[in-house]
């Protein structure tokens, strides 16, 4: 089968791309773009990074980008791929081929000449549409159909597939939330659950890299409610996923025009305790920012709440920063059973738009002049001074500030 239909894009004929596709797709050689770029383009989306396949083998595609003046990486050479960056922009060219022994992520492979065997080695259907420079779309496996229908099909047996790479049972859910509409396809469903065991034989990495693109999707919220009532999302977290509680999250950064935060969103559907943060920490090997966030979620996101007034929210925000402070209001929301329209939720989650925190005024040499010497007491003063300033609002006045200092200074003699 080989479905057509003309592409106009302007990416594909002008600028770089271009360049490169004239020094591949000539003198024998075809060369098209595959992938994610052609489906995307048909949906109506960015195209994101533009993935080239070619009839020619890597040392044909790098001597005719060297003759052109680009630059050839072999970042890939045994699986056939060549990394050509031309006026800085870089692009994976992988000559066709077709799989002799699969086992895992890795595979013997063999090249060829054949685009119907070159897309039938690929994941899904969606993702093995192939243009060439003059926009016509080429469709071997019924890609062009389930993009319309917005469903995302394994090639083959989908059993097969999954076990050429165990990865692909995420990646068949993330291609979901990101793509798909209504229920997944009953039949790659029924492969990933037959086959979650393989999950533990991928990398934390992986693993990670997965989810947290899931976790990013437009359609992640449904598609990890099927995750959880099939028994997929257990093992990848190790623990138990809270799915009204990342649905209400979710909601709540559409009602407040937020884009979705991955990192955030991983906090509510796993994070209710600190455990809970060092256990993923280590379950998908994340960076350290990341479980420094989670962390922060995880210490005392039931103690916020709209009724604890406004002086309370400042000097949460002033101690935790935005991006901490969203993350912990955002959750305490999601959590506490209030609608998503709830004005005083609102007002509390939309504080850092509305008020920066200054910066403490005082310094070491306020309190100095006040008597006292370099050490632990002035350490003590400066932080009495500084939860002062707090609790009084973050004044700025000379009067009110020196009345802080003076209190701390006193404070601070009268203990030693």
């Amino acid at each position: 089968m080989s479905a057509r239909r003309l592409v106009h894009a302007a990416w594909l004929r002008e600028g770089v791309l271009a360049a490169l596709l004239d020094a591949l797709d000539r003198d024998g050689e075809e060369a098209r773009v595959v992938g994610g770029a052609v489906r995307n383009t048909l949906m109506g989306l960015p195209h994101g990074d533009i993935d080239v396949a070619t009839t020619a083998l890597p040392a044909e595609v790098t001597r005719r980008v060297a003759a052109r003046g680009f630059k050839a990486v072999p970042t890939g050479v045994d699986h056939g791929t060549v990394t050509v960056v031309v006026e800085g922009t870089p692009f994976e060219v992988t000559t066709l081929r077709e799989d002799v022994e699969t086992f895992g992520r890795k595979a013997t492979v063999r090249f060829g000449r054949d685009w119907v065997r070159d897309a039938e080695r690929r994941d899904f259907t969606m993702n093995a549409l192939s243009v060439t420079r003059d926009g016509t779309v080429h469709d071997h496996v019924g890609g062009l159909a389930d993009l319309a229908a917005r469903r995302v099909r394994f090639i083959g047996d989908p059993a097969r597939r999954i076990a050429e790479d165990y990865l692909r049972i995420l990646r068949f859910f993330r291609f979901h939330a990101a793509y798909g509409h209504g229920a997944p396809d009953a039949e790659g469903l029924h492969a990933c659950i037959v086959a979650r065991a393989g999950l533990a034989q991928l990398s934390r990495e992986r693993v990670r890299m997965e989810l947290m693109k899931l976790l990013a999707a437009p359609g992640a919220a449904a598609t990890l409610g099927v995750m959880a009532d099939s028994g997929l999302i257990g093992p990848v977290l190790a623990g138990v996923p809270w799915i009204a509680s990342f649905d209400g999250l979710v909601a709540r950064e559409a009602a407040l025009g937020l884009a979705g935060d991955p990192v955030r969103r991983l906090g509510a559907l796993a994070v209710m305790v600190a455990e809970d943060a060092e256990r993923l920490w280590q379950r998908l090997r994340l960076f350290n920012v990341e479980h420094a966030r989670l962390s922060s979620m995880a210490e005392g996101w039931w103690r916020v709440s709209p009724e604890a007034g406004e002086g309370a929210a400042r000097a949460l925000l002033y101690r935790l920063e935005p991006e901490r402070f969203t993350d912990r209001a955002l959750i305490a929301w999601a959590r506490s059973g209030a609608d998503v329209d709830d004005a005083g939720w609102r007002a509390l989650a939309t504080l850092p738009a509305r008020w920066t925190a200054p910066a403490f005024p005082l310094k070491a040499s306020h309190l100095m002049k006040r008597g006292l010497a370099r050490g632990p007491a002035l350490g003590a003063a400066l932080k009495a001074a500084e939860a002062a300033w707090i609790t009084a609002g973050f004044p700025n006045d000379r009067a009110a500030l020196a009345a802080i200092a003076d209190a701390a200074a006193a404070e601070v003699r009268a203990g030693s």
